[in-house]
């Protein structure tokens, strides 16, 4: 099994909901995000994936997110955890490379690059992973 990983950044602000603590007032995350390509097939040039493709998807999503509130984005339903946005930049990616003709979504015995996770830092010790598998 082969695995390459990106990463990208980005700051914004949100606060939770059905949450009682410091963290139901606004505040801020500079966010740093991972995206995992797993597989069992190189492509004829050796390669997994090539980076461009995975890293280029995830840095519009980051740029998207950069500087906003998130809970003013619909998509996370005034509660942007940290595990709902590593579920939407998963999606988000999937969505973005199937444009471009890439289909990384996990399928059972697929041998081909699959995007497996996302991770989301909101600080360097604190992470939430989506994966679809």
């Amino acid at each position: 099994m082969f695995e390459v990983r990106v990463e990208a950044d980005f700051s914004a602000a949100h606060f939770l909901r059905d949450y009682n603590g410091k963290c139901e007032n606004l505040h801020g995350h500079n966010y740093k995000v991972y995206a995992h390509v797993r597989g069992e097939k190189l492509n004829e040039g050796g390669m997994l994936l090539d980076f461009t493709f995975i890293k280029g998807a995830l840095r519009s999503v980051c740029k998207e997110l950069d500087h906003t509130n998130l809970n003013d984005l619909e998509i996370f339903d005034q509660n942007p955890s940290a595990e709902r946005i590593a579920m939407y930049i998963y999606n988000k990616i999937i969505a973005l490379l199937k444009e471009q003709g890439l289909d990384l979504s996990w399928k059972e015995g697929k041998e081909e690059a699959v995007l497996f996770a996302v991770d989301v830092f909101e600080t360097e010790t604190s992470r939430a992973r989506y994966r679809a598998c």
